[in-house]
């Protein structure tokens, strides 16, 4: 097949590469999660399932089928799921409705953010707010004028982005819906959306959501327990007490891979949300400067990347791939600060990192589209004849 019957289908020509530091930065930490994943969950894998690899072989099949996904999402045109929005945004308010309905929805330690799909239990909120990214790359091209003019356009941005917040907070997942106006602002932001009206709208965002925190008794215990752990070290402060051992353990250079002690079934959540402070306990100050500086490399990576489809005029594009690099850089930032204290429990996971399903297959999701952005601006500057222009 040559290489413009190949662009017909979406699939790639293999000889305009791909951003090599990216790439290797996301092998070395997808590489770094299973091993961690490996490490962190020998004992809650011997105590569920009788086997201290059972969490490092699903993680393993989860990989796989994220880098199937991945495969095919990179293999789109993405003009096609810039012509797909509404119907994407109708997808995530869908999965998020079908979650919260009794006996469609799986309840899990009190939330109910869960749909049964036989190999794995599907979290919503992740390919839901995926979804939505989407949906809002592309409005922010059709609306740019009434966005840069008016607040008309911003609040009708806002406005299926509430009723998902909603949704969000019914199951409840406080986390995703913050990381979902924190990465929306930011891409109306680049869109040209006039700084006054999103300093407003974001006051508006932190009173509500300030409130809400406040609203809720167990949101209460939590800031609480965030403020002085150590008074609540048996109760609601007990997590976030172990994760601070974890860490303090780990000093400069780590207790070594396998030898951490809090993984031993002190540190609940050890190979999930909270795999960053046995990862601390590892490696040490140097391991976690490592994770932040490949962490830093994505963000990085991804602006440039958008940067350079903006120059080409690819909107769509370029609003994509800086909301999808701020979105993992956000993320990991939240899931490391709470395992250090410096925020209050979110529930969010570490990407590429943390043990689950439904994250590691919609941040390959999520890369995909990013390196896809990057494709096509390599084939707008060789002069490919089918490469996209400004839309």
């Amino acid at each position: 097949m040559n290489a413009t019957a190949g662009m017909s289908l979406g699939v790639p020509a293999a000889r305009y590469g791909l951003d090599a530091p990216l790439c290797l930065t996301l092998a070395t930490l997808i590489g770094w999660g299973l091993v961690m994943v490996a490490s962190a969950s020998v004992a809650i894998g011997e105590k569920v399932a009788g086997s201290p690899l059972h969490f490092f072989e699903r993680q393993l099949l989860f990989s796989g089928l994220g880098i199937a996904l991945a495969l095919a999402v990179f293999a789109v045109p993405l003009r096609s799921w810039q012509r797909s929005g509404f119907a994407l945004l109708l997808l995530a308010l869908v999965l998020l409705t079908l979650v919260l309905i009794p006996g469609v929805g799986e309840r899990i330690n009190s939330s109910r953010r869960w749909l049964r799909l036989g190999v794995f239990n599907l979290q919503a909120s992740e390919p839901a707010r995926l979804a939505l990214i989407l949906y809002l790359s592309g409005y922010i091209v059709r609306r740019q004028l009434k966005l840069q003019n008016g607040v008309l356009g911003l609040a009708l941005a806002f406005m299926p982005l509430s009723l998902a917040s909603l949704l969000l907070l019914a199951e409840p997942d406080f986390g995703a819906a913050v990381i979902l106006f924190a990465v929306a602002i930011l891409m109306l932001f680049v869109g040209g959306t006039r700084l006054r009206d999103l300093l407003a709208i974001g006051a508006l965002l932190t009173l509500g959501m300030a409130l809400l925190a406040l609203a809720a008794p167990y949101r209460v215990r939590r800031l609480l327990s965030f403020v002085d752990p150590w008074s609540h070290a048996q109760d609601t402060g007990f997590q976030l007490v172990q994760s601070l051992i974890a860490v303090g353990r780990g000093q400069v250079f780590g207790v070594g891979l396998g030898n951490s002690v809090q993984k031993l079934l002190y540190l609940p959540e050890m190979h999930t949300d909270f795999i960053f402070a046995v990862l601390a306990e590892e490696f040490g100050l140097i391991g976690v400067a490592c994770l932040i500086a490949l962490y830093a490399v994505i963000v990085w990576r991804g602006f440039v990347i958008g940067r350079r489809a903006e120059l080409r005029g690819a909107l769509f594009e370029s609003y994509l791939a800086y909301g999808l690099s701020a979105w993992l850089g956000l993320q990991a930032l939240i899931n490391m600060a709470v395992n250090m204290g410096l925020l209050p429990t979110k529930g969010l996971t570490l990407p590429l990192v943390s043990y689950g399903g439904s994250s590691l297959i919609t941040v390959y999701a999520m890369l995909a589209l990013i390196l896809r952005v990057d494709h096509e601006n390599r084939l707008a500057a060789a002069g490919h004849p089918q490469a996209e222009g400004r839309r």
